[in-house]
């Protein structure tokens, strides 16, 4: 595979530090015996949790260091003091279930699902909730709903995926478009950076940006240093972000702008667990429509449903998403819900759209004015209204749950990848003369360009092994300022190196530890053969 970067560009795990006493006991043994030492909440080292956490609803798989259950937010703070004591990378999990190994790390694993879990506050009239990092998504939307507000950002695993990972992933879902993705529905983060400086953040004023700057200390290093990031490159930020309401690659560099508040906490979103952990979030609630209209529109194939999305968007649907006739066979082989495919209309492709009101008559309003727009068109696709709760349920479920278990491990198929999966031919190796590979490529591009519009992403082999990959120097300059110093796992890179990167547009960064193709320092450190 082609190296996308230069050996100059590869970022240095800090070098082993020993400490007297351990030189006969592995690292793993003796950090595990200081966690156990200092830590109320649950310590698991063994084989068989280290299997457990070694994957999540990916294909990817990395055993990890060891995993800490922490009871308290005191747990979390002496985790990653001791981690930091043995040069241990750290990754904060909740429900496991991202889709491309975010939750998969030669690291000590952090579940906050078990018990930093709580619903702190739920304030209704400031439509603001309060939480803990590893609170189900649904358990917040339950609260909430009983005032008539939502969550707005649903992934279909909104059952059991919980907020702190949603945080890390800056998640989208089906109704962002009614509410945005997570980094809009943000308002405050209590973090923990690696070397402890434990901080709350968010929108901050010229004024309360200089007087934390002129308090000093880490905080304002820290500040001093992302108020240096925006003042450089604003103007290339505002030219080069991608204005597209599904943009989760990268670091939210936007958000450090003067017209957006200089807001640190929806920067942080969707970092993925290398500049900071979660401890506490304030989220924005908004309104949850009453009554909703499901509008079902039939394609000859996914790719005409791309043709009516702009019509579409311009008549306020709180919902729009996409189904192609792959799903549909893939369940059908695996005997998912089948009984629920009658609900589509004739078509091998479908767009969902769903449509709020206060009422049922205002939802079913909306849909209709949509059909009517339809059907003047020349291309008018196959439509059905659907206005009762239960029959839209069990189409959702098509889209949802039923379509995460239908599209990974295919009876007779191979192991695929989520995004890009395209049925493919005998031969050994594409071939743009055979039909069905030019298919399957042409597929294959299609639906990864999609994703690139739709600002979905997909992350790739090659990717997962850079941590920062075809973004602007300013990202890199983010990481150096935010790092802890002496981090073992996140970039450290010199004055000198991050000079020679600034002269380069599209810097990439590679992270030891986040190397998952060739052995890592912390692999070989922490005994673990290649990382895996």
């Amino acid at each position: 595979m082609h190296n996308l970067i230069l050996p100059n560009q590869i970022a240095k795990a800090a070098p082993t530090r020993e400490r007297p006493g351990d030189i006969a006991v592995s690292y793993a043994e003796a950090l595990e015996a200081d966690l156990r030492k200092y830590i109320e909440g649950e310590v698991a080292f063994d084989n068989g949790s280290r299997a457990i956490y070694s994957t999540d609803s990916s294909n990817y798989r990395q055993v990890p260091i060891g995993v800490v259950i922490p009871k308290t937010v005191d747990d979390v703070v002496a985790t990653v003091a001791a981690a930091r004591r043995y040069g241990a990378p750290i990754l904060a999990r909740g429900g496991g279930t991202s889709l491309a190994g975010q939750c998969c790390n030669v690291a000590v694993v952090l579940d906050f699902s078990k018990y930093l879990n709580r619903l702190i506050y739920l304030d209704p009239d400031g439509k603001q909730a309060t939480v803990e990092p590893g609170i189900v998504l649904d358990r917040l939307r339950n609260a909430a709903g009983e005032h008539g507000l939502t969550f707005g950002p649903d992934p279909a695993t909104h059952n059991h995926n919980t907020l702190g990972g949603m945080i890390g992933n800056n998640s989208c879902g089906t109704h962002s478009v009614m509410a945005g993705k997570t980094e809009e529905n943000i308002d405050e983060l209590e973090i923990l950076t690696y070397d402890g400086v434990r901080i709350r953040v968010g929108p901050t004023s010229d004024g309360e940006l200089e007087q934390i700057i002129r308090a000093g200390g880490r905080r304002g290093e820290i500040y001093t240093g992302l108020k240096g990031i925006r003042d450089k490159y604003a103007n290339l930020i505002r030219q080069r972000y991608p204005k597209i309401p599904r943009r989760v690659s990268g670091y939210n560099l936007n958000e450090l702008l003067p017209e957006n508040g200089f807001h640190v906490a929806r920067a942080l979103v969707g970092s993925e667990c290398t500049l900071a952990l979660t401890l506490q979030a304030k989220c924005k609630l908004v309104w949850n429509p009453p009554s909703r209209s499901l509008l079902v529109l039939g394609y000859p194939d996914i790719f005409h449903t791309a043709d009516h999305v702009m019509d579409i968007m311009d008549t306020g649907p709180i919902a729009c998403e996409a189904v192609d006739e792959m799903l549909v066979e893939d369940m059908k082989k695996k005997g998912l819900h089948t009984g629920d495919l009658n609900y589509l209309p004739e078509g091998r492709g479908w767009l969902l759209v769903e449509y709020g009101g206060h009422t049922k008559e205002e939802a079913d309003e909306k849909a209709r004015r949509t059909m009517e727009v339809l059907k003047r068109k020349s291309d008018t696709p196959e439509m059905k209204l659907y206005d009762k709760a239960e029959d839209a349920a069990k189409i959702w479920e098509v889209r949802g749950e039923a379509g995460l278990g239908a599209s990974a491990w295919i009876p007779g198929q191979h192991v695929t990848w989520e995004a890009g999966k395209t049925p493919r031919c005998r031969r050994k190796s594409s071939d743009p003369t055979c039909g069905n590979c030019a298919m399957s490529m042409m597929r294959t591009a299609i639906r990864a360009h999609s994703m690139v519009i739709l600002g979905k992403g997909a992350f790739t082999h090659e990717s997962r092994s850079i941590s920062t990959r075809r973004k602007e120097s300013s990202c890199t300059a983010a990481l150096w300022m935010m790092r802890p110093r002496s981090s073992p796992n996140m970039a450290a890179l010199s004055p000198e190196s991050m000079a020679t990167a600034s002269q380069r547009p599209n810097f990439s960064l590679r992270c030891s530890v986040l190397n998952w193709s060739k052995p890592s320092a912390s692999s070989s450190k922490f005994g673990i053969p290649n990382g895996r």
